[in-house]
């Protein structure tokens, strides 16, 4: 189900998620340079695929929903640039928990 955010359709159990960018300066006011940041690691989900099928044919949906704030792996994901934003697609097995 794509949220109205994006054009993209996730497939089976692929997710779309916008990195919450780290900020710019540190508490004290120190500013931070791009080469030094961090990669984000917590997003917000923008559009979920339908789930994958099992070897039974049956569908299995996933358990994250649109508007979800969630943790990912370090490195997880697809990086794209749609409409200016930057955009994650990845795998539900890479979300490590929900935000609640």
């Amino acid at each position: 189900m794509a949220s109205k955010g994006t054009n993209l359709r996730p497939l089976a159990d692929r997710l779309i998620v916008e990195a919450v960018e780290q900020e710019e300066t540190t508490t004290s006011g120190l500013y931070i340079p791009e080469t030094a940041k961090e990669k984000p690691q917590q997003g917000n989900v923008l559009a979920v695929g339908p789930g994958r099928t099992d070897d039974n044919g049956k569908n299995i949906k996933v358990d994250v929903k649109v508007g979800d704030k969630v943790l990912f792996a370090k490195y997880a994901g697809t990086e794209v640039k749609m409409e200016g934003k930057k955009l994650l697609i990845m795998k539900e097995a890479d979300i490590l928990a929900v935000v609640e």
